[in-house]
């Protein structure tokens, strides 16, 4: 029998203004992410596209949930492999590209630039190869279509 886990999530529009959606302007894009006994995320769409900045919108948690999934595999890999990680630090970009007819578009690239601090200098160079086996065990990187490379600095303690 082929195990499954389930992920259910609720989001909820917060932004009606009055009109409702009468006009692309008449309302805001403000929502919240939610799932039974977590704290609510403010969200909302991307700033260029009349969203709230202050809020995260779907293209920044697709960008976190990558370096999330990347970091917490990574951080079994080195615990099951003899490394040591004291401390470990992403700064993830990401890219989105539009289409030429200005109508949609699609993250291209995520490049995760994680900087690891390892206890003892000779963990260094598992550390940094641990970053090329993610990937294949990632549930999130197995399920996108777009390249994640990453940048890796490993430092010791």
């Amino acid at each position: 029998m082929t195990e499954t886990h389930t992920y259910d999530v609720t989001i909820e529009w917060t932004g009606n203004l009055g009109p409702g959606t009468a006009g692309y302007r008449s309302f805001s894009r403000a929502h919240e992410v939610l799932a039974e006994g977590k704290t609510p995320i403010a969200a909302s769409s991307d700033p260029a596209f009349r969203g709230d900045p202050a809020r995260w919108n779907p293209e920044e948690l697709l960008v976190a949930s990558v370096a999330q999934c990347h970091m917490l595999w990574y951080l079994h890999l080195c615990a099951v492999g003899g490394v040591t990680v004291v401390d470990y630090e992403d700064r993830t970009h990401g890219v989105m590209t539009m289409d030429a007819s200005g109508g949609g578009g699609r993250i291209t690239e995520v490049v995760l630039r994680p900087e690891v601090t390892v206890a003892e200098a000779s963990m260094t160079d598992k550390a940094r190869a641990l970053h090329g086996d993610v990937h294949a065990v990632c549930f999130i990187a197995r399920s996108v279509n777009f390249p994640i490379r990453h940048e890796p600095v490993v430092r010791v303690q």
